[in-house]
């Protein structure tokens, strides 16, 4: 018998950051975020044999994955690849062995979700042969990332990445999972900033967690499965803390969510700005999951001119996204890293960014 000649396949999947809809993923909620244009590429061989041999340019360390792998047979970064075998596997899919090799252009710990963007690039990768729907991919991601790596995280990242297009924001029904596209062409007069604070994240699984126990601990109160069951103002009827304050901050990020859409729609970039603010602010009040060292920034940048600013991402750290003009944009860059030295913080990194495409096989 000629023995199959080894094909090799590439795939690539992008980061993403969320313009609005913070943790209202779990909740059924909704959210408006982008892909970026920046993301993870996978190039795999595959072989007939029972193990994965995994290479990433940004870790010195090697992995080897088992195809039969199981939760607690590895953790780190290679806990996310592994993940995505086991969970394929899970879900009735054969998985080869062979070679792997990961580059990133989507920095870690950003909160620009670079944990999504190697999920579904991997899993893109390994099911190239006979290529699954981006929403079965995205659940197959979420298993990975819920149940092999124990992050207890909602769909946002793994929807964002396998579905972003160009000029584009995607609001995202988390009821349904309806993706409805939102056109975002920022032309040469507005920017969208991501300022990376270099904070790695304080906690972040523990922290993330707790904020999800304490919805759903909401949700039961008030007699529902979920907090989008409800209406906006059903948080007056709960009487303890913290769950309060968490279904108050759901609740009304899921309006900002609707009505930042509407105002995209719209180009009414000054209504976006200002519930974007608004977002932080709920943010940092009621779900506290920001820092100071992240309010800081996203109080300088509208201090020094921008639209808007929130942080975006998971919470605890990360980076904080600025809506504004292409003048604010050059200013923002020149002053703000000083105030934030001053306050004793390393200097943020500071990138405009697009919406992009979306994953796909290259």
């Amino acid at each position: 018998m000629t023995p199959e000649i080894a094909t090799t396949v590439r795939a690539y999947a992008p980061g993403r950051v969320n313009l609005i809809g913070e943790h209202t993923d779990y909740n059924l909620g909704y959210a408006l975020p982008i892909a970026l244009r920046s993301g993870t590429s996978v190039t795999f061989t595959a072989d007939d044999g029972d193990v994965l041999a995994v290479t990433s340019e940004a870790e010195s360390q090697d992995i080897t994955v088992a195809v039969d792998t199981a939760p607690g047979d590895l953790d780190g970064w290679g806990a996310y690849v592994a993940g995505c075998v086991w969970a394929l596997q899970q879900s009735g899919h054969v998985v080869r062995g062979g070679r792997m090799s990961i580059t990133s252009t989507v920095p870690m710990g950003s909160g620009l979700s670079s944990s999504a963007a190697l999920e579904c690039a991997v899993l893109l990768a390994l099911t190239a042969e006979r290529p699954l729907p981006p929403l079965k991919v995205a659940r197959i991601a979420q298993r990975a990332e819920n149940d092999y790596v124990g992050a207890p995280t909602g769909l946002l990242d793994q929807l964002s990445s396998l579905y972003g297009r160009a000029d584009t924001a995607l609001l995202v029904d988390f009821s349904s999972l309806e993706v409805t596209e939102v056109p975002m062409d920022l032309g040469d007069a507005h920017r969208l900033l991501v300022i990376d604070s270099h904070a790695p994240h304080q906690n972040v699984a523990g922290e993330y967690a707790k904020r999800r126990v304490s919805c759903e601990n909401a949700a039961g109160e008030l007699g529902v499965s979920s907090l989008r069951e409800v209406d906006p103002e059903a948080w007056r009827r709960l009487r303890d803390e913290p769950e309060r304050s968490r279904a108050r901050h759901i609740l009304t990020e899921n309006m900002r969510v609707l009505d930042a859409a509407e105002a995209l729609r719209h180009g009414d970039l000054a209504t976006l700005g200002r519930l974007m603010c608004l977002s932080h602010a709920s943010m940092r009040d009621d779900f506290e999951i920001t820092t100071e060292h992240i309010d800081l920034i996203a109080e300088r940048a509208c201090e020094l001119g921008a639209l808007g600013a929130r942080m975006t991402g998971g919470g605890f750290g990360g980076s904080v996204i600025a809506f504004c003009s292409d003048e604010v944009a050059h200013r923002i860059t020149a002053e703000l890293g000083e105030t934030v030295a001053d306050a004793g913080y390393p200097a943020p990194t500071i990138r405009a960014v697009r919406p992009g495409r979306g994953a796909h096989l290259c």
